[in-house]
């Protein structure tokens, strides 16, 4: 598979996450639920759909043991989450951008790590 073919699907896994995680985040605020739990649990329920549809869709066919690629991806998106809060925070603070300007900066790069890290390690083809 090319990797331009690879990050459209990483692209579409990646809206369903999001959309997943507001979904259930609204769904969550809505039955009472505080806003700092709702949003773990929606990021949790959204970590295990974007993992799942990496490693079925985004990169299908990498051959990792599902254990192995999951640890892979959580320090993946670990690192993707850091990345995010760096860019957002630097963007904001010194360089005293608008937040819609530095939260479009921090998903694009966060996007960027995410799919480099997955691409790279995470859900790199076992040689054989």
């Amino acid at each position: 598979m090319t990797p331009l073919l690879e990050g459209l699907r990483f692209t579409l896994v990646g809206i369903a996450a999001t959309l997943c995680h507001l979904f259930v985040a609204f769904a969550l605020l809505a039955a009472g639920m505080g806003a700092e739990r709702a949003n773990l649990v929606a990021f949790l329920v959204a970590f295990l759909l974007s993992f799942r549809g990496h490693s079925r869709f985004s990169f299908q066919g990498h051959g990792r043991r599902t254990g192995s690629a999951f640890a892979r991806f959580s320090l993946a998106a670990g690192c993707g989450f850091a990345a995010n809060q760096a860019v957002l925070l630097l963007a904001t603070g010194p360089l005293g951008w608008s937040d819609s300007a530095a939260l479009i900066a921090a998903v694009g790069m966060a996007a960027a790590v995410s799919f480099a890290l997955n691409r790279l390690w995470s859900f790199r083809p076992v040689l054989r």
